[in-house]
């Protein structure tokens, strides 16, 4: 199962691609993690023109492109990123059936 984004989440990437002048049909949507965070491993997203490399995974979700490297895949193969805006604040949120725990913030997780 591809990572995947909501539709709200899609909106907010384009809305941010239009806000930087960041050309729509080249810029793609990184999404990978790294070690640190309370948890273990910290989410990153980053808004890129330049895949790092052929190992990339590639997939599309609400007309935005998504590249994630193979290590980070194995960790975000089949999450879903979300984006919220509410009263107690506003951001994007992983769903992520891969982690087996995750902190308080939302923005690491254990695997």
């Amino acid at each position: 199962m591809p990572i995947t984004l909501t539709e709200s989440a899609a909106k907010e990437i384009k809305t941010i691609m239009e806000q930087q002048n960041l050309p729509a049909a080249e810029t793609k949507l990184r999404v990978g993690v790294k070690g640190g965070g309370c948890s273990g491993f910290s989410y990153m997203l980053d808004l890129t023109e330049e895949p790092k490399g052929e190992m990339d995974e590639q997939i599309e979700a609400h007309g935005v492109k998504i590249l994630c490297d193979m290590k980070s895949y194995l960790y975000l193969n089949g999450v879903e990123i979300d984006f919220k805006d509410e009263i107690m604040g506003r951001g994007f949120v992983f769903k992520n059936p891969n982690a087996t725990s995750s902190c308080g913030c939302g923005s690491s997780f254990s695997a």
